[in-house]
């Protein structure tokens, strides 16, 4: 099996056959983002190199596979005839397949179109990650998304239209100290509009080699306090109405906040509320990340 520059995965497919179809992202352009700044470029890799990869792997670890996912950054910018041969090659090959997932950002899930989504979901595609960030529209171009909330949510509803789950990352802290308030009230509003199977919590540190980096020792960005993060999302969750899985699977987190929407929203306010109650030198430390 063949695998290029950095191969990311989400935590909730760790235990996912990972077949390479794309390398680098195509868009690259993320403040916040160090990921393949220095390369390789982005680009498709060939059907056949695909195939092959998952006829090794079945021959590998066997007919029994049960979830599937295709890096890298930003996997649904693949050709859609591409994407979808590959998918229904891989459950010829992975018959008790139950998922084959990707990564894919707003404003390419929004190039492909309701058509085409219904197309990757008849072809076996199950569930896109979507780096969402924020709902606030100045947020968003701050930090060179590429996207607005406008077009995330159309995305987002796109994408439950077709049939394939929904998962959404939401940074906190990404806004920074200035918009903080309109970061939690913004993403939430997008939120409610998507109303997403999953809603993925994660929390801003700052990356070597990035221009948000940059922006913090310039002091033109300040990074939330944890307290500040925690009560970010107390906000957000107070003013969601979804029916979402919320889960915070992500080391960057200062808490596991994490439940079912809307029976678990009381509970999970009320963990937010005795961590503010810690000091805050008790949580991590803010650090610059190496990836």
């Amino acid at each position: 099996m063949h695998y290029e520059g950095p191969i990311y995965r989400p935590p909730s497919e760790a235990d996912s056959l990972l077949i390479q179809a794309t390398v680098g992202c195509p868009h690259n352009k993320c403040t916040f983002c160090m990921v393949y700044k220095k390369g390789p470029r982005f680009q498709v890799r060939s059907v056949k190199g695909i195939e092959a990869d998952l006829l090794e792997a079945r021959n590998v670890y066997g007919r029994n596979v049960q979830t599937l996912f295709f890096p890298a950054g930003n996997t649904i910018a693949m050709p859609t005839d591409d994407l979808a041969r590959i998918c229904l090659y891989a459950r010829s090959l992975f018959p008790e397949l139950k998922r084959i997932t990707v990564y894919g950002s707003s404003q390419y899930i929004h190039r492909k179109g309701l058509e085409k989504l219904i197309r990757l979901r008849n072809a076996g595609l199950s569930r896109i990650h979507v780096g969402l960030e924020s709902g606030d529209d100045e947020v968003l171009r701050r930090i060179k998304k590429g996207t607005d909330s406008t077009e995330q949510v159309e995305a987002g509803l796109w994408t439950r239209e077709a049939g394939i789950e929904l998962s959404v990352y939401v940074v906190l802290g990404i806004g920074g100290l200035e918009r903080t308030l309109a970061h939690a009230r913004e993403t939430a509003f997008v939120l409610n509009a998507m109303n997403p199977e999953f809603i993925r919590v994660r929390t801003f540190l700052p990356k070597m080699n990035t221009l948000m980096l940059h922006q913090i020792k310039k002091g033109r960005f300040q990074v939330l306090s944890p307290h500040e993060v925690l009560k970010e999302l107390a906000f957000i969750l107070e003013n969601l109405n979804v029916t979402s899985k919320i889960r915070s699977d992500h080391y960057t987190n200062y808490l596991d906040v994490s439940g079912d929407m809307p029976s678990d929203k009381d509970r999970m306010l009320a963990v937010i509320q005795k961590g503010l109650k810690q000091e805050e030198r008790s949580f991590r430390p803010v650090y610059v990340g190496a990836q």
